[in-house]
């Protein structure tokens, strides 16, 4: 029996050391390992919080650039069309001053022609009128005013035609065949 006291006392002791000293220290342990565990899932999810305002944050980003490029595109495409239109109008006034200036040296080329016909004609009328009157139409002054009345003659009967050809010209030419 004095062993089962000794066993006893040996395992009361035992017993008392192991709740006094290793039971706090192992509650110690696994409180710091909850902890731990608490605080990695707590971080996890901070992170996964962060990693999703980032995402959001990207996607804001991302439609933002999108809606800049369009409007950029846009942008391009109203200043490609007004350079289109600038190009077009300088093009018709560049059309047009080339118009104009054809018209302009027609003009003047038709008046050159028109002052060396009437030249041409008054010499011819000259000769003619001799032909027809019998005499020398040499004197200046006579020959002036003869020339000066059939080319007005010419100038009544090109106001007359609608398309301003003379009907009375090609007769006398006719006549001197």
């Amino acid at each position: 029996m004095g062993e089962i006291i000794v066993g006893l006392i040996t395992f009361g002791i035992l017993v008392f050391v192991v709740i006094k000293f290793v039971v706090p220290r192992f509650e110690q342990v696994f409180q710091a390992r909850r902890e731990a565990i608490e605080g990695g899932i707590e971080r996890a999810e901070a992170m996964q919080a962060e990693a999703k305002a980032a995402l959001e944050q990207y996607r804001a980003q991302l439609a933002e650039a999108r809606n800049e490029a369009a409007q950029i595109r846009d942008q391009a495409r109203a200043e490609g069309q007004q350079i289109l239109e600038e190009l077009r109008t300088q093009a018709q006034e560049e059309s047009q001053r080339i118009v104009a200036r054809g018209e302009e040296q027609l003009a003047s080329a038709r008046q050159q022609v028109v002052n060396e016909l009437r030249g041409q004609i008054g010499t011819l009328a000259v000769q003619l009128a001799g032909q027809v009157v019998g005499e020398s139409l040499a004197d200046d002054a006579r020959r002036s005013g003869t020339v000066d009345r059939f080319l007005a003659e010419l100038d009544g009967m090109a106001a007359g035609s609608p398309d301003g050809r003379t009907g009375g010209a090609t007769s006398v030419s006719g006549s001197t065949r």
